[in-house]
């Protein structure tokens, strides 16, 4: 028997997998019926996929108006909306319900799931496993801030029980997660304050940092700012902030923490572990035990979904006696403003690049006027053309960097691009940049 703790993205594709496999798997679900499919489909990816697509219909709508074309702006209907989102989530999570049972998997749920060691424990009754594999998620990180716990200071765990659009949201947080959720409360109407302990966007290209910047221009954003401490007064959050030694206070109706994320380990014991408290595994996911893995985001960053996934089918295939190892050099990541801002890249010393606006094409032809079809940048080495690293922003950035960080994966070089005929109409310009520096190489190896 093959024990799996957790029906997010990991556990559920490794249990698939194995079942299909002919193993015999039974997965705890902690959640009930609507719990399988972690965090992605209840507080992350897909929440923010379904708020986002309203939030970019506005911005649409209203960029319209401004050229003279629509009459009229729309309101939002904001608990209708978190009610037809919450039936769409529980409709796929039936959907992966199906899925996951008709590959042979036995779910249980609504248990608490336990390890000490190999030991497993299902509501303190110990059951059978021959192998475990721990894919307990995550959980919010919650600063060390006084009045953090008090009505109307939110997750997005919690989110969905705010009742109505607050007119000034304070958002805590300086990363993606952050940056995605001022896009969609500022586009619905909030006055939205983003409140990063360092620098926004820290570690993100200074091309994408730049747009996702002039995406937010309804958004103040303070850098290098600390909240020391929330209070309520008649109704109105107090928030005390000090921004470079200096002490200041804001009013929020709402706080939103978006301050990342922490693995949910608390009931893995036996284990070894990093100081963050997440499970250390080797790059076949197994951990300190024998025949216990682990993977997804109980084992710390990048917390992904498809990093979650991929880690799962390692565990498996490593389960099922095919060696196979993680690699994490090559992965696509995208922040979901009005533009898909994606980029991958994983070399950057001694690269070239090019960068160039976003053609125009569906969904970006009426941005033209108001310099915002996007971005498309490629960095090359410049002796042999290898792609070391692409940038895509605009509507369709996250499919061209997912299929652009394979064929970095494959070691193509801007070279390879010579016969390569897109489509068009498209708001995708890394081709055309790959075609360029391939021409430019060609010219210097002539020379």
């Amino acid at each position: 028997m093959i024990v799996v703790l957790g029906g997010g993205p990991a556990g559920r594709i490794a249990s698939i997998r194995l079942a299909s496999a002919g193993k015999e798997v039974r997965l705890i679900e902690r959640g009930g019926l609507g719990g399988i499919g972690g965090q992605c489909l209840h507080f992350g990816c897909m929440p923010v996929c379904a708020l986002n697509d309203v939030a970019r219909t506005i911005h649409s709508i209203r960029e319209f108006q401004r050229l003279g074309m629509i009459d009229a702006s729309p309101s939002i209907n904001f608990p209708g909306m978190l009610k037809e989102m919450h039936a769409i989530q529980a409709k796929i999570a039936s959907v992966l319900d199906t899925e996951t049972k008709s590959a042979g998997v036995e779910i249980c749920y609504g248990k608490t799931g336990r390890l000490e060691g190999k030991t497993v424990f299902l509501d303190e009754k110990e059951i059978e496993a021959d192998t475990v594999i721990a894919a307990t998620g995550s959980r919010p990180h919650i600063p060390d801030i006084q009045g953090i716990d008090l009505p109307e200071v939110y997750t997005p765990h919690t989110l969905f029980g705010m009742k109505k659009i607050p007119e000034k949201l304070s958002i805590i947080g300086g990363g993606v997660m952050a940056a995605e959720f001022a896009y969609i409360f500022s586009t619905f109407g909030s006055e939205v304050t983003l409140l990063c302990r360092s620098a926004f966007l820290k570690d993100t290209d200074r091309h994408l940092r730049h747009l996702a910047i002039k995406e937010l221009k309804n958004v103040e954003i303070r850098e290098n700012t600390q909240v020391r401490s929330i209070k309520t007064r008649n109704g109105v959050k107090n928030l005390t902030l000090v921004t470079e030694g200096q002490t200041d206070l804001m009013k929020a109706d709402a706080i939103l923490i978006t301050a990342g994320l922490v693995p949910r380990s608390e009931m893995l014991n036996g284990i070894d572990k990093g100081p963050g408290g997440e499970i250390l595994v080797n790059e076949h996911m197994r951990t300190s035990v024998p025949e216990v893995y682990a993977c997804g985001d109980v084992i710390g960053p990048p917390y992904l979904t498809p990093v979650a996934r991929h880690q799962g089918m390692v565990a498996a295939d490593n389960i099922l006696g095919i060696p196979r190892a993680m690699d994490y050099r090559f992965i696509p990541q995208s922040i979901n403003l009005f533009s898909e801002l994606a980029f991958c890249i994983p070399e950057t010393e001694g690269m070239a690049s090019l960068a160039i606006p976003g053609p125009a094409g569906p969904g970006t032809f009426w941005s033209v006027s108001s310099g915002t079809t996007g971005v498309a940048k490629l960095m090359f080495d410049p002796g042999s053309g290898a792609i070391g690293g692409v940038c895509a922003a605009g509507p369709g950035g996250g499919l061209i960097a997912g299929y652009m960080a394979f064929l970095m994966q494959r070691h193509f070089s801007v070279l390879d691009f010579e016969e390569f005929i897109e489509v068009h109409p498209s708001t995708d310009g890394v081709y055309g940049l790959a075609k360029y520096a391939s021409g430019m190489l060609k010219k210097k190896i002539e020379r």
